[in-house]
């Protein structure tokens, strides 16, 4: 910031102490700012005139326009008047409306097959179960799984839970072993 002029301000100050008076000047140096570049007046008078500005133009461009449009409807006025054409139109007679009828599809018969039941099973599966059940009841570690059996065709069911991946495979295996067996579906669930 430039500092314009610089004045100097002298004062006296008297200075009284219980064995002397005395007096003290004292001089200050104050600057005042320099005053360079436009003020808020004159920026104000700027935005005042260019809207003014902007507002003629619009005015100009507006008044151009409705000249135009003028000169249609006097072109308009001076062709004769169409006359207007009179339609009849008759309404039909209201008409009784027939019901809407939805049907409904037909339903497609699910034919569910039971599994065979033991009386239905050979002997095979039978004695297989039997086989598997003998197993598990000899075996401590197996009888304590509380492991359900099922056997149809000679592929067996495992069912049950077990608490850890160990059990699960000691199972399996024990029933992989016995004689007749065709497959595996081992379904334990390991819940530690």
């Amino acid at each position: 910031m430039a500092y314009e002029e610089q004045e100097s301000k002298r004062s006296r100050v008297v200075v009284e102490t219980p064995t002397a008076r005395r007096e003290v000047v004292e001089t200050q140096a104050v600057r005042t700012p320099d005053r360079g570049g436009i003020s808020a007046g004159t920026v104000g008078v700027i935005v005042v005139l260019a809207v003014a500005l902007v507002t003629i133009l619009v005015l100009l461009l507006m008044s151009g326009q409705t000249t135009e449009t003028n000169d249609l409807a006097s072109q308009q006025a001076q062709q004769p008047a169409p006359v207007p054409q009179t339609t009849i139109v008759q309404q039909p007679a209201p008409v009784q409306q027939q019901p809407i009828v939805v049907q409904q599809p037909v339903p497609v018969p699910v034919i569910v097959t039971p599994p065979p039941s033991t009386a239905t099973r050979g002997a095979n599966d039978t004695e297989i179960e039997a086989a598997i059940q003998k197993k598990f009841s000899e075996d401590t570690a197996l009888s304590a799984l509380g492991v359900t059996v099922t056997v149809i065709d000679g592929e067996v069911t495992l069912l049950g839970t077990v608490k850890s991946e160990a059990e699960k495979t000691l199972a399996q295996r024990a029933v992989e072993a016995i004689r007749g067996v065709k497959n595996v579906d081992n379904q334990i669930t390991v819940i530690p």
